[in-house]
C-alpha cells in the first residue's frame, strides 16, 4: 500500500485509490474511501466532471459524493494521457470505475489488460447489471428500481413509484467500498488484487429481498406498500390541527394502552373488542378514524412531547430542507462544514457511522477542477 499520504490517523490511511466515475454511484465509492483516510485521485477529463453542472435535482450530487479527493484533469483519449493514467494507475491500490459497458476495454483501462502488468491492483466496475442477458442495456437508477421491484413496492396499486433519492446509485458505491475493503484483506494474504463488480440492478432487487422471500414462503405475491393488510393496528399517518402531519406506530397491546391514555381516550382502552392487536387489526380502518378524529385537533408540538416522554414510535413527516436545522443530527455530528469549489462554505451529511467514538468527517476543501494535477502528476517516473 502507499505510504506517501498525509497523516490522518484513519483506518485507510496509505491506500491510494484512483477514480474514474461521474454522477453518483462510482463517487458514493470514493467517497467513502476517502472519508475512511484512503487518498482518492479523481481523474477528471478536461472540463471537469459534466457532473459539477448539472441543473435541478442533480445540483447536489458532486458536493454530496466527492469531498476528500485529490481532482486530476487527463484526457484519457489522447496517448500522452492514456499513457499518463497507466502509469499513475500503477502506483495506486484500487481502481473505481462507472462508465458504460465496453468504454475501458476499448481503452484499454480493463482489469483484464491491467492486472498483466499490475496484479495486486484491486479494480471495481459500478454497473447497471452483474454479467447476464442484461449486462449491456443501459441502466439509470430509476429504471432498476421499475425492473427490481421496488417502484412496484412503493407506489399504490397501477401506479409504481420511483423512491425518492437515489437510493441504488449510493447503495451501489457502499457494495463497491465493502468490495474493496474485502479485496485489500485478501490482498494481504494472497498478494494479489481483484476485480469487483457492483451493480444497480442487482441492489435493487436486494432491496427487494423480503419481499421475494415472502412470496416464496407464502405462494402470494406481495402487495404494494400502500396496499398492504398491515400487521398492526396503529401504524398510520395522521393529520393534526393546522394540517401538520405525524407518524404514530403502537405496535404492542401495552403500546395501544399507553397511546389511549396520551390521547385521552380510556373508552377504546377499556373496550373488550379491542383488547388484543388481532382484535383490532380486523377493526382498523375504523379504528383509525376514531383516532384520528380525537387528534385532529392537537398541536404537533405538544402531541409529539407526550408521546415522547410515554415511548411511543412518532415522526414527523419531515422534508431534506428541514434537515439542516435538525437538532439531533447537528448534536450527533451528522452535518459538517465545508468548503465548496467556488471558494463559498456549505455543509454537507457525513457518513453514518462513528468509529471509535469519532464521526469521520471533512478533511480539505471541495477540489476545484484540476487542483491536484502538478502535485499528483509530478510523482511520475516520467516527470
Amino acid at each position: 500500500m502507499n505510504t506517501a499520504s498525509a497523516a490522518t490517523g484513519l483506518p485507510l490511511e496509505g491506500v491510494r485509490v484512483i477514480e474514474f466515475t461521474h454522477m453518483v454511484m462510482g463517487p458514493t465509492c470514493g467517497m467513502i474511501l476517502a472519508d475512511l483516510g484512503a487518498e482518492v485521485i479523481k481523474i477528471e477529463p478536461p472540463g471537469g466532471d459534466k457532473t459539477r453542472t448539472l441543473p435541478g435535482l442533480g445540483v447536489g450530487f458532486f458536493r454530496s459524493f466527492n469531498r476528500n479527493k485529490k481532482s486530476v484533469v487527463l484526457d484519457i483519449h489522447t496517448p500522452e494521457g492514456h499513457a499518463t493514467a497507466v502509469e499513475l494507475i500503477g502506483q495506486c491500490d484500487v481502481m473505481l470505475e462507472n462508465f458504460r459497458p465496453g468504454l475501458m476495454t476499448k481503452l484499454g483501462l480493463d482489469y483484464d489488460t491491467l492486472s498483466k502488468t499490475h496484479p495486486k491492483l484491486v479494480y471495481v466496475s459500478h454497473k447497471g447489471f452483474l454479467p447476464g442477458p442484461y449486462e449491456h442495456r443501459t441502466a439509470l437508477d430509476e429504471v432498476v428500481q421499475m425492473m427490481g421491484g421496488l417502484s412496484y413496492m412503493t407506489g399504490p396499486a397501477g401506479r409504481p413509484l420511483r423512491a425518492g433519492t437515489s437510493v441504488n446509485d449510493i447503495m451501489g458505491g457502499m457494495f463497491g467500498a465493502i468490495g474493496v475493503l474485502a479485496a485489500l484483506r485478501e490482498r494481504e494474504r494472497t498478494g494479489r488484487g481483484q476485480e469487483i463488480q457492483s451493480a444497480l440492478f442487482e441492489n435493487c432487487v436486494f432491496l427487494s429481498a423480503q419481499h421475494v422471500q415472502q412470496f416464496l414462503m407464502t405462494g402470494e405475491p406481495a402487495p404494494p406498500m400502500p396496499s398492504r393488510v398491515s400487521a398492526w393496528s396503529v401504524y398510520d399517518v395522521f393529520t393534526l390541527a393546522e394540517g401538520e402531519q405525524l407518524f404514530i406506530g403502537a405496535v404492542s397491546d401495552k403500546q395501544f394502552q399507553t397511546l389511549c391514555r396520551v390521547i385521552d381516550r380510556p373508552d377504546l382502552a377499556t373496550d373488550p373488542a379491542l383488547a388484543t392487536n388481532a382484535q383490532r387489526v380486523a377493526v382498523r380502518p375504523e379504528l383509525l378514524r376514531y383516532l384520528g378524529e380525537t387528534m385532529a385537533h392537537r398541536g404537533i408540538a405538544e402531541l409529539s412531547a407526550q408521546l415522547e416522554a410515554a415511548g411511543l414510535p412518532y415522526a414527523p413527516i419531515t422534508r431534506p430542507d428541514q434537515l439542516v436545522d435538525d437538532p439531533h443530527l447537528l448534536a450527533s455530528g451528522g452535518l459538517a462544514p465545508m468548503q465548496a469549489e467556488d471558494g463559498t462554505d456549505t455543509q454537507v451529511v457525513l457518513l453514518p457511522l462513528l468509529m471509535g467514538g469519532r464521526r469521520p468527517g471533512v478533511r480539505q476543501p471541495l477540489a476545484k477542477i484540476g487542483e491536484h494535477t502538478d502535485e499528483v502528476l509530478a510523482g511520475l517516473h516520467g516527470r
